[in-house]
């Protein structure tokens, strides 16, 4: 009402307001009062739009509209790009934000009539304007959707790419020097933190690659190893050490990002593991291809996760319920990772392998196998699985005496059954005066 009452319009006023509210304490409640309505808006806002373009006016003058957008497109994109690397992000993160941003903003609408009922706009000059915002709204989730790639590409070609290569030049005394066998984590959302958060905790070396510069800044106070760069430039993967790194895990969600990571990484370091998270199942055979030891998919996991929680309500037995959680991960991983080898043929190898695994398992203070021996603990008759190796202080003992006395904190490395690791587990997690007792085996019986 002050704004109409000084000459300018409700709706000014109205965005002022919004504005102010939206950095209150009351942001949170006015936008769950104004959620119910967003739909409707929408709608409306888009169909009165559409109703005030004189579509005779755009195909008789189309040649002069296609201009103007082509113009506002390079303009906008070329401002924000810049405005974004002035703040520190890369090339690629600012063509991106450019695609992301180039449309006319919706409150340009409302300037625009203010505009023209004052005389500053004539009809022509409205509706041209009109034409050309809405068609930058068409185009906007086409040129989003495909930014990535377009931002790929583009950093490529001079002189974008030597713009790039300053920068790197610029950064270079950032990154770390003489790590070897180290994890490399491309990504700090809840999956990289997670995975920094228990390596820290077991004393791995690990570095951590971020594009968000916010998240960098507020994981370098907490004392993170964590950089700013693009995984996608070889430069910024040489200078993480992706050619002495053990491990690198891919835990973004940028479909094209992963695959050209992927493809790098495998490139420079052919005894790399590399670990790529990614959103669909249809994605994996392409990462496999492109070097990727183990691929994650995100609804293959969620699927797991379903149906364990489904089964865990209806009170099915724990180890069962995790033989159907190995048994559908072994399955779908080796046809998705085999599938262009003969039926037939992947049927026989799950007949020999299908239950076979090798695991590890730390000996804690106080467990049942702390200050016995191999003999002593029997693990090959109460459980079924046999051990093969023990990791003591950094050195690895191959095909342990029976007669090793073990300690807190060695490592068991052995070999056996799903269903036998599992109960190996949670012998060796049980009480010393209540240990749990495995099922009996048919070999033994016989």
């Amino acid at each position: 009402m002050l704004t109409s009452a000084l000459g300018l319009s409700l709706a000014l006023g109205a965005f002022l307001a919004g504005m102010i509210i939206s950095e209150s304490e009351y942001a949170a409640q006015a936008v769950s009062d104004i959620i119910p309505f967003k739909e409707s808006f929408t709608g409306l806002f888009f169909i009165s739009i559409g109703m005030l373009l004189d579509i005779g006016f755009v195909t008789g003058n189309l040649p002069a509209i296609t201009t103007i957008v082509l113009i506002i497109i390079l303009v906008k994109l070329g401002v924000l790009a810049m405005t974004s690397l002035i703040l520190g992000n890369s090339l690629k993160t600012s063509l991106m934000a450019g695609f992301y941003l180039f449309q006319i903003g919706e409150f340009s609408f409302v300037l625009a009539l203010a505009g023209r009922h004052h005389g500053l706009i004539s009809g022509d000059l409205y509706q041209t304007f009109l034409a050309a915002s809405i068609i930058t709204m068409v185009l906007t989730p086409f040129l989003i959707r495909a930014s990535s790639g377009i931002a790929e590409w583009l950093v490529t070609k001079t002189p974008l790419s030597s713009i790039e290569r300053r920068r790197h030049r610029a950064d270079r005394e950032r990154y770390p020097k003489s790590i070897r066998d180290h994890v490399i984590i491309v990504g700090f959302g809840l999956n990289g933190g997670n995975l920094a958060r228990i390596l820290r905790s077991m004393g791995i070396a690990y570095v951590v690659l971020e594009l968000n510069s916010k998240t960098v800044r507020s994981a370098k106070r907490r004392g993170e190893p964590i950089f700013y760069g693009d995984g996608t430039s070889i430069e910024i993967l040489h200078k993480m050490g992706v050619k002495t790194a053990g491990v690198l895990v891919v835990a973004i969600s940028d479909a094209a990002s992963t695959r050209r990571i992927v493809q790098l990484a495998r490139s420079e370091n052919p005894h790399l593991y590399i670990i790529a998270r990614t959103r669909y199942v249809a994605e994996v055979e392409q990462l496999k291809l492109l070097g990727a030891n183990d691929v994650i998919p995100e609804e293959f996991e969620t699927s797991i996760e379903i149906f364990s929680k489904v089964l865990h309500h209806l009170h099915v037995p724990l180890n069962d319920i995790r033989e159907h959680i190995d048994r559908t991960r072994n399955d779908n991983y080796r046809a998705l990772r085999m599938v262009k080898l003969p039926r037939r043929y992947l049927v026989e190898r799950e007949d020999i392998l299908k239950n076979i695994a090798i695991e590890t398992y730390r000996i804690r203070r106080g467990s049942i196998a702390e200050e016995t021996t191999l003999s002593d603990l029997d693990l090959r008759s109460r459980t079924g699985v046999t051990v093969i190796g023990i990791e003591r202080k950094g050195t690895v003992h191959r095909m342990p005496s029976a007669t090793l006395r073990l300690m807190a904190d060695d490592v068991l490395l052995f070999i056996g059954e799903r269903a036998d690791i599992d109960c190996a587990i949670e012998y060796l997690d049980s009480d010393r005066d209540k240990p749990v007792q495995c099922p009996v085996r048919k070999d033994e019986m016989e």
